[in-house]
């Protein structure tokens, strides 16, 4: 099955993330930060808790206003975006930035087809002229409803809720939910799509079935991912690139089999080093603090 429309042709790199610097007062959280993601891929940022990853998140997104930096994002569809310059809410209606959040944000108590239909409301406020066209049931008006029906099936056939479509998403159990949100990403058609952690909480099942459905938005709809995760058999089995972040700071950039063996990266997350003089009830207390997060 086809989806509605089409993607673009590829175009290296996606996203360049320039210098990104990102303080809070006298607290950088993210301190000049570099890396490029390619259109097509996907890019894996990951460190330990606190390392600076939702900030940058929230940086490309429009959450937060970078204090330095330059955040370009360039398509040939969407053509070339300056993040940091945009309004929130520009970014995944002009760039083509979609996100989804480490805490489930459904609609609960809209159906699960609902949530997919309302992901595409600028398209259909734009089919209305922005008037009152859709509630006289203008001919633009209900050719867009149908396709973005069209599409709402679509994603749901492939998350296989389509047996759900009906039911309230908050009856889903967590692993549709998390589903149905990154299905509720793609109806915005995105040429990036951000994910915070979607493998938190989910079984061996469901994170293989996750896997599944990432390399599919990769491969088949030709989208770019930046993903942050924890789990290192996700993040290691599907990522083409993967940038480490520890303490606000790059320590590595490469790909999988090069981030596994790198000795900054082992050293972020066990301490070696720094740990060997303390005693061990404060090596465990460190070690625990610092497992992968957001």
């Amino acid at each position: 099955m086809s989806p509605p429309g089409g993607q673009s042709p590829a175009s290296t790199p996606l996203l360049r993330v320039e210098h990104l610097t990102m303080r809070f007062g006298g607290l950088t959280a993210v301190d000049d930060v570099s890396f490029e993601a390619a259109d097509r891929q996907i890019t894996a940022i990951i460190g330990p808790n606190g390392a600076g990853k939702t900030t940058v998140f929230n940086c490309l997104t429009g959450f937060y206003k970078p204090t330095v930096g330059r955040l370009t994002l360039e398509h040939p569809d969407r053509g070339r975006h300056l993040l940091e310059r945009m309004e929130g809410y520009q970014i995944p209606q002009h760039a083509g930035v979609a996100r989804t959040f480490q805490n489930i944000r459904l609609f609960g108590a809209m159906s699960v087809l609902e949530n997919l239909v309302v992901a595409q409301h600028n398209a259909l406020m734009r089919a209305s002229g922005y008037t009152f066209t859709g509630l006289l049931g203008g001919r633009g008006y209900r050719r867009a409803e149908r396709e973005a029906v069209e599409l709402a099936r679509y994603w749901l056939d492939l998350v296989r809720l389509t047996d759900r479509a009906d039911e309230p998403a908050g009856s889903l159990p967590y692993g549709g939910q998390r589903r149905l949100e990154i299905a509720r990403a793609m109806c915005t058609r995105p040429v990036l799509l951000c994910l915070d952690e979607p493998a938190a909480g989910l079984n061996p099942r469901e994170s293989a079935e996750l896997r599944d459905l990432l390399l599919h938005i990769r491969d088949r709809e030709r989208v770019g991912l930046l993903l942050i995760e924890h789990d290192m058999t996700v993040v290691m089995s599907i990522s083409d690139h993967i940038v480490v972040l520890d303490y606000g700071r790059k320590i590595a950039d490469g790909e999988p089999r090069e981030i596994r063996d790198d000795p900054n990266v082992i050293r972020a997350y066990l301490g070696e080093e720094e740990d060997e003089a303390l005693p061990p009830e404060v090596v465990a207390d460190r070690q625990s603090a610092r497992q992968p997060g957001c």
